[in-house]
């Protein structure tokens, strides 16, 4: 079984009103990371000395060392950079969310009385900031757990929101088979929350943003100053505001790091943008535990009656190998190739199955042709046409013919075999009885390439519109 475990679906055409409280255009949800006291360091027990998101150029690792410049950037968040955002957002009264590493919030016991005094939310971003793209499920699966419990220990309460950040490709299902998480926030794929089911279960997903995070101060390509970040800050919120204007409320989500915006220069840009937005009425500005719980109310999660790409062999054959009229082996090949979340949807699941179609021989592509029964011929006067056909041809009135029409539908369907070896086709719910006669007549001329091409074309015209009477 080849299945491509990405879904690069989502919503797709059919986004959800996220309607948000109050109406709102726009939901603007801000982060501060707390890593400072969790990053690598050899007085951690780390095997060497922190390198990323500081002002450091060029900084790498120093096997078995201290790197002092670099600690005491992570020192200057803790000690100056938290405090000006402390201000800013208390004094403005804004929530905040802020992910705080384990460790380094059992080394900052006055900044997180100040997170928990101005009743901000407090998810868990991992039990230390280090990278886990290397790590064995096993050390993850352990310091997820820890992470809770000492998060449990520093805060009161165990966390109900998770961001690893530096992740794995397994964090996102320890996270979730761990338990307990209103959300996970460890994807960066949508603009709005979604759910997923991980180990038989749904889990709340709340995608993140790194294009919006104040790491790009110290990333290339990225803002030189707080003005760039302000004005990319405020096209974001621009974009997305007159998409909710529109009907389609979005959320959009600010990474924060002390040591980094946590500037003077950097704050600025920042402090403007949060001026900016308060402004604008509708704009709604929680917790990403807020945005859960919304969610989680106004859009619970549904089960899907059947998702093709989950369904085994028999089943999958069973359900879709008629959509190409008596022609299975076409849904068994489409089973046994590359089958993801995007071919779960009608359009999707059309796409595999045409796709076979087409890869087919010329002789395996006219045996489906041939498949197809006369339009108003003997297998419907018989009543010996699949269910689909029948409920197609009844449809445009074709059961239910005048002498005059059976004769001149037979004549045609005579003329049409006689000259191209297999019945005439079309989409007949596309269609009525009027338009149906003219096509035929039209069409009956046509050379045998193009009447080929065309009735392929038809084929799988019928195809889709079987699919989409079943899915979504």
């Amino acid at each position: 079984m080849n299945r491509y475990p990405r879904d690069m679906q989502g919503y797709g055409r059919n986004i959800p009103n996220a309607n948000w409280p109050g109406g709102a255009h726009v939901a603007v949800q801000f982060v501060l990371n707390y890593e400072e006291g969790g990053e690598n360091n050899v007085l951690h027990g780390d095997a060497a000395s922190e390198a990323f998101l500081v002002d450091v150029l060029g900084a790498a690792p120093w096997p078995g060392q201290r790197h002092a410049n670099v600690e005491s950037m992570y020192e200057y968040g803790a000690r100056a950079g938290f405090w000006r955002l402390h201000r800013l957002f208390t004094e403005a009264n804004l929530p905040v969310t802020i992910y705080g590493v384990a460790t380094a919030l059992m080394r900052a016991p006055e900044q997180l009385a100040a997170m928990q005094e101005a009743g901000w939310e407090i998810a868990s971003h991992g039990y230390k900031w280090v990278q886990h793209k290397d790590m064995p499920p096993e050390e993850e699966r352990s310091q997820i757990a820890e992470a809770i419990r000492i998060h449990t220990l520093a805060t009161g309460s165990r966390p109900l929101g998770w961001y690893t950040g530096r992740s794995s490709l397994n964090t996102v299902d320890l996270v979730a088979e761990q338990g307990g998480f209103a959300y996970i926030s460890d994807t960066y794929d949508d603009d709005l929350p979604y759910w997923k089911v991980i180990h038989g279960k749904p889990q709340l997903i709340i995608p993140y943003s790194l294009s919006t995070n104040d790491m790009r101060f110290v990333t290339g390509p990225g803002f030189d100053n707080g003005e760039e970040y302000f004005q990319f800050l405020k096209d974001t919120f621009d974009c997305l505001y007159a998409e909710g204007q529109a009907g389609s409320p979005k959320m959009m989500s600010l990474g924060l790091h002390c040591r980094l915006v946590g500037q003077p220069g950097r704050f600025q840009g920042l402090k403007k943008f949060v001026d900016y937005i308060r402004t604008f009425d509708k704009v709604w500005v929680p917790t990403r535990l807020d945005i859960a719980r919304h969610w989680a109310e106004q859009h619970p999660y549904v089960a899907p009656e059947v998702i093709p790409s989950h369904l085994d062999r028999a089943d999958f054959v069973t359900r879709y190998g008629s959509i190409f009229e008596h022609s299975h082996w076409i849904a068994e090949r489409a089973w046994d190739g590359e089958l993801a979340p995007a071919n779960d949807t009608a359009v999707g699941l059309h796409f595999a199955l045409r796709t076979q179609f087409r890869a087919a021989t010329p002789e395996e592509r006219l045996a489906v042709l041939r498949a197809h029964p006369d339009l108003a011929g003997k297998l419907a006067a018989a009543k010996r046409l699949t269910a689909d056909s029948t409920a197609e041809q009844a449809s445009a009135g074709l059961d239910a013919l005048t002498d005059a029409e059976r004769e001149k539908f037979t004549a045609l369907n005579t003329a049409y075999v006689q000259k191209f070896g297999f019945p005439f086709i079309i989409a007949v719910r596309d269609n009525t009885k009027a338009s149906i006669l003219k096509t035929f007549e039209k069409r009956v001329s046509n050379t045998a390439e193009e009447e080929f091409a065309t009735a392929c074309a038809q084929v799988e015209r019928i195809a889709l519109l079987r699919l989409k009477a079943l899915l979504p």
